[in-house]
């Protein structure tokens, strides 16, 4: 197994501004919606965990307890839902299936759990949020040559990234850069 690395920070010209070009998926082709999806993440991963970040540090400085509370009972959940999904197949179906679906049951029942523990302004601003930019970002980025070459290196086992690592976690590592 190789060693995880992390891709670099994509210039702002190329995550938004300049060069970056945007269209609406064609829904009509879900197949296609997540590949695009999928590359993206794994391209601009770096740009999104600092865009993230960025999010969860505001509310976080304010209250740093729940900060660590909910990032927390994220994890945990996120970390039993991949361990369920090896140990049991219909679950690893499930997952294969639907990823969406499953980041989406994660994100609900850490929603309801931590509703009732009385904490989710940072769970809704710092992490609901961000995912929800991501994914948007994600969703309408038309992707360059770069990109796609560096899809293509992940894909072939040269280089292993944390996105990489998490879209395997939720069962998409053949969706990769195909």
């Amino acid at each position: 197994m190789q060693d995880v690395q992390t891709p670099p920070l994509r210039t702002l010209g190329d995550f938004l501004l300049g060069s970056a070009r945007f269209a609406l998926p064609d829904l009509r082709n879900p197949e296609r919606v997540n590949h695009r999806i999928i590359n993206n993440l794994l391209y601009y991963q770096t740009n999104y965990l600092v865009s993230a970040l960025g999010f969860l540090l505001v509310p976080g400085v304010f209250r740093l307890f729940q900060l660590v509370l909910e990032t927390a009972v994220v994890v945990v959940l996120f970390v039993g839902f991949v361990w369920a999904a090896e140990n049991y197949a219909r679950l690893r179906r499930f997952r294969r299936n639907h990823p969406s679906f499953c980041l989406l049951a994660i994100l609900l029942a850490s929603y309801i759990i931590l509703s009732l523990l009385g904490s989710v302004s940072i769970f809704l601003f710092g992490i609901v949020f961000p995912i929800l930019l991501v994914v948007i970002h994600a969703s309408l980025r038309l992707r360059n040559l770069k990109n796609k070459m560096e899809n293509k290196l992940e894909s072939i086992g040269l280089k292993r990234t944390p996105m990489g690592l998490m879209l395997e976690a939720l069962g998409q590592e053949q969706e990769a850069g195909s």
